[in-house]
């Protein structure tokens, strides 16, 4: 009877063990990777636009407040296409520091551009090709906090070794300061530039870094070059499979019943009888932060800085804003210097007004050649 007891035990015992080893690990993911947007802002965010109360100034007071704007940045004007303040930065433009010598391991400053529609444009060989234009919407630089001071909150996963850069803050598109809170306003009182509508971050390195009040402008980038372009997506509210994940859907005949767009079975049985995570379901679909890598530029506008990139699926909207910057693709880093830091304007360049890739046919030269008969 003891040696049966040992013996049942023993079998116990494999069986457990057996199962332990056959059952699947668990798959679930944390709290980090939740693809979802935040609902609440973070314990650092300045409020931007403040609440317009009826405060029943008076006409001349109004008038006034304009005025004394006006004194101090002037009044609004069209420079390269946008509507901003001739004297966005107080005291000048900051001076030319001195060039470093560039090498392929360094990082640049992007700028932030907003998109402004799509257009095709034609090679030589007569492929056409779809392009969307994104112009750089008044950039200058706000700050830079150097590597030993900057600590984000989230570190971003696609940069290893972050202690060794740094972080240069941009603005874009200068805006009034009495539609702005006055802790938003804050930000940009040591910088010496008017307040920007779109603030942005990019890491780069410290013998990248630039003074307070540089202008950012499309001679950043070259014709030729690869850049990555990020921004939110549009948003399209809550759709089913077939529009959200490009299901085929099920049958129209033949038995179907109420199932011609449904997404079919979700879960396996026995022991994993669950929906796994990462299924493809209904579900909200855009409003998410997306990245296009490895684009072309095509065309540059110097008058407008306006720049012709390559693809008509960058993200967002029309007139929505996204960052540009140097693509990290292997395959598409850059092997010719570049304008390092960045290209600082001067009455000097000789710039055309359109610059375009040597594939690409511009409408001004012929299309027909006439040799003469030999």
């Amino acid at each position: 009877m003891l040696g049966w007891r040992k013996v049942n035990c023993l079998n116990i015992l494999r069986d457990q063990f057996t199962r332990l080893t056959v059952c699947e690990p668990n798959l679930t993911r944390g709290h980090r990777y939740e693809n979802h947007p935040r609902k609440r802002n973070p314990f650092w965010f300045v409020r931007q636009h403040r609440v317009q109360h009826e405060d029943l100034t008076t006409r001349d007071n109004q008038e006034f407040i304009r005025e004394v704007v006006n004194d101090q940045y002037g009044p609004p004007s069209l420079i390269k296409g946008v509507t901003t303040y001739p004297n966005a930065v107080s005291g000048g433009l900051p001076a030319e520091q001195v060039n470093t010598e560039w090498n392929s391991k360094m990082r640049r400053t992007g700028v932030i551009a907003k998109k402004i529609g799509d257009y095709p444009l034609w090679l030589k060989n007569g492929k056409r090709i779809r392009t969307t234009l994104l112009q750089i919407a008044d950039n200058h630089v706000i700050k830079y906090i150097p590597p030993e001071k900057f600590e984000p909150m989230q570190k971003p996963k696609c940069t290893k070794n972050l202690h060794k850069f740094g972080c240069l803050m941009v603005g874009a598109e200068s805006m009034d300061p009495t539609m702005l809170t006055k802790e938003y306003c804050g930000l940009f009182k040591d910088s010496g530039v008017m307040p920007k509508a779109k603030l942005a971050r990019f890491i780069i390195s410290p013998e990248a870094q630039l003074l307070p009040g540089t202008p950012l402008n499309v001679s950043h980038f070259k014709v030729g070059d690869y850049v990555d372009v990020y921004g939110k997506t549009i948003f399209r509210g809550f759709h089913g499979v077939m529009k959200r994940w490009g299901f085929h859907g099920q049958p129209a005949s033949h038995g179907q019943t109420k199932t011609h767009r449904r997404p079919g079975n979700i879960g396996g049985g026995g022991e994993k009888g669950r929906v796994w995570p990462g299924k493809k379901m209904p579900g909200h679909m855009g409003n998410r932060y997306r990245i296009s890598k490895g684009l072309k530029i095509w065309r540059i506008n110097t008058k407008y800085n306006v720049m012709w990139v390559q693809g008509s699926s960058i993200p967002g909207e029309t007139n929505n804003f996204v960052y540009i910057f140097d693509s990290y693709l292997p395959l598409c880093r850059k092997t010719i210097s570049p304008p390092f830091p960045t290209h600082f304007e001067s009455n000097a360049d000789n710039f055309p007004e359109d610059i375009y890739h040597e594939d690409v046919h511009s409408f001004q030269d012929p299309t027909i050649l006439y040799e003469p008969e030999t």
